[in-house]
């Protein structure tokens, strides 16, 4: 281990030992390569600095009681780094390559995952640029798939706990026949404005409505929303919204629990019946809200009592983080023991 204190961890970097990279040339993946580098060296003309290409992934390992190293559902990222590689014509990265990748850098930097007892883990970065000259907008014929890792802590400040989130109308974060879909940087950049303006203004994150009629639910900040009613699972279903594996997972657990499960339109009006609600993703795996406020109306939407996390929230929760932690058996296959 190294001399970090695990409690204090925040979401945010620490420079670990070594990141490993593999560079596509000549039509062809090369080997990885293991480097203690941070730095890249590229073209001035590279296309993920004009034009966009530029995709990336966030999955994360964790250190069991068992003292096992067990990476969650690296399978499930492999395949949406290529559904984002496709939509912006990059270079796919084979299975192959990916998963070597990540259990390289994870075995290289194993003594930054946090023990057991912090709660910690250790989030794994896969990055996929086009680093090929162009001066004329087309794909790039070189790329470069990096994987690097950091420790981490929760990723909102105020832990398990109810936050309040804001619904936004002046900013798109996503068109309707855009990218929204896939996890690329420029989906990001588009979130930055009205996400700092809504911590400024008292907010954890901002709720996005669809681009064309202003009406639908769609990203939650960084994260996917789902809300529970009548014993039901409801989360959007849209092309704008990234397909959230930690979402995906949660349906799944929802589901084995007795609950119903629908993936479908949400009317910014159905956000009052709720019973509890949250925004999931693998940062903050769930961050139950207990308040919506919409900015140009001043609307209030309240999700349980607005102090304690909704009881399907916290089961949901405790569940799928014992799948991840090793304290329960993982009759779904999503963990792997990384050896």
């Amino acid at each position: 281990m190294v001399d970090i204190t695990w409690s204090e961890l925040s979401f945010g970097y620490i420079k670990t030992d070594y990141n490993v990279r593999c560079y596509f040339k000549n039509g062809a993946w090369g080997k990885i390569e293991k480097t203690t580098s941070e730095e890249i060296s590229i073209h001035m003309a590279a296309t993920c600095l004009h034009y966009g290409q530029e995709a990336f992934e966030g999955l994360k390992a964790f250190r069991g009681k068992d003292h096992k190293i067990r990476v969650f559902r690296w399978n499930e990222n492999a395949k949406r780094l290529r559904s984002s590689a496709e939509t912006i014509m990059c270079e796919g990265v084979p299975d192959e390559i990916f998963k070597e990748a990540v259990f390289e850098a994870i075995l290289l930097n194993q003594r930054y995952i946090p023990p057991y007892e912090s709660e910690g883990s250790l989030y794994i970065r896969p990055l996929l640029i086009g680093t090929g000259a162009r001066v004329g907008v087309k794909p790039a014929d070189e790329y470069l798939f990096i994987v690097f890792v950091t420790p981490v802590g929760p990723y909102f400040k105020e832990g398990f706990k109810p936050v309040k989130m804001q619904i936004v109308r002046d900013f798109d974060r996503a068109a309707p026949l855009g990218t929204g879909h896939v996890k690329i940087g420029g989906n990001y950049a588009a979130s930055l404005r009205p996400g700092e303006r809504a911590h400024d203004e008292g907010f954890a994150s901002c709720l996005f409505l669809d681009a064309k009629t202003k009406t639908k639910i769609d990203e939650a900040g960084p994260a996917n929303f789902f809300g529970i009613k009548n014993n039901t699972y409801v989360t959007p279903h849209s092309h704008t919204i990234l397909p959230s594996i930690t979402n995906m997972s949660l349906r799944t657990l929802a589901a084995d629990m007795g609950l119903k499960v629908e993936a479908r339109e949400i009317m910014v009006e159905e956000l009052g019946t709720f019973e509890e609600g949250g925004a999931c993703g693998t940062a903050a795996v769930i961050s139950p809200i207990g308040e919506i406020q919409d900015r140009e109306t001043g609307k209030v939407y309240k999700l349980g009592d607005g102090v304690n996390p909704g009881p399907y929230s916290k089961k949901l929760y405790d569940r799928l983080r014992a799948i991840q932690y090793g304290e329960e058996p993982d009759v779904f296959g999503w963990c792997e023991v990384v050896e």
